[in-house]
This record gives structure tokens, sequence and C-alpha cells, in this order.
């Protein structure tokens, strides 16, 4: 019985576990100078599982892609707000 669970735990242990690499497009209110635009990607870029950032100042929207195991659209949401930027999430990909 111990070989047992002891063999289910090692198998459990070596499936990985399935992410997906999503990417999001956020409408941010609020950009009004060229420093903003530095803000928002800092604060998206500390989020662990951000691998990417792209912010397009002139059409007020950022395209982040992200690891969904590790981060989730409420937390890039929830990001920005904190830095004083609220966004909306416009589109998601896969």
């Amino acid at each position: 019985m111990k070989n047992l669970i002891l063999l289910l735990a090692l198998a459990a242990s070596a499936c990985p576990v399935l992410a997906t690499q999503k990417t999001a497009t956020l409408a941010v209110a609020g950009m009004t100078c060229a420093a903003c635009p530095i803000t928002v990607k800092k604060a998206l870029a500390n989020i662990n599982g951000v691998t990417r950032v792209d912010v397009d100042y002139n059409k007020r929207r950022v395209v982040v892609s992200y690891d969904d195991a590790k981060a989730s659209l409420h937390q890039l949401t929830d990001a920005t707000a904190q830095a004083g930027f609220v966004s909306t999430p416009r589109e998601s990909k896969q």
C-alpha cells in the first residue's frame, strides 16, 4: 500500500500544470502625459507571470502578455488602478 501511495505521489508531481500564455488588451483612462505610460508599464511588469507590456499612449491602451497560471486579468486591472489608472479589458486572446 505504501508503494502505491508513493507511486501516485510521484506521478502527480511529474505531471506539469498546463498554463496558457494569454494576451489582454486594456483601455487605460487618465493617461495625460509622457510619464503615464511608464508608470502603467512598471505597474504591470511587476506582476509575477507578466512577460510583455506594450503601452500605446496615443490610443490609451496597453497590451499585456501573461502566464495565466501565475497572473489573472483581475490582477492586471488592479495593478493599473493601484498606479492611479483605471483600466478596462477590451479583448483577450490565447
